[in-house]
C-alpha cells in the first residue's frame, strides 16, 4: 500500500493522521484527540471512486460516528 500523511481539522485544531494508507481504492487512517481528559482514537475508512472519497469515522471499538463524501475540486 501507499502511505497517507496529512492532517484533519477538528474542534481543537489540526490533528496529524496516523497509520494512513491507500490500498487500491481503499483509504484508512486514524487520529487521536483528547476527549474529557482521555485520549480517544477515531478511525476513518473510505472508498475512492472517481473524484470522490466516501469515508466513515468511528471511535475505535465503537459504532459509526459520521460519514462524509470528499470531492476533488477541478
Amino acid at each position: 500500500g501507499e502511505k497517507l500523511t496529512g492532517t484533519v481539522t477538528g474542534p481543537g485544531g489540526p490533528l496529524p493522521l496516523s497509520g494512513g494508507k491507500v490500498v487500491g481504492d481503499k483509504v484508512a487512517f486514524y487520529v487521536t484527540t483528547d476527549m474529557d481528559g482521555s485520549p480517544t482514537k477515531f478511525v476513518t475508512e473510505g472508498t475512492i471512486k472517481g473524484d470522490e472519497i466516501a469515508m466513515t469515522t468511528r471511535p475505535e471499538g465503537g459504532a459509526d460516528f459520521f460519514s462524509i463524501v470528499a470531492k476533488r475540486i477541478k
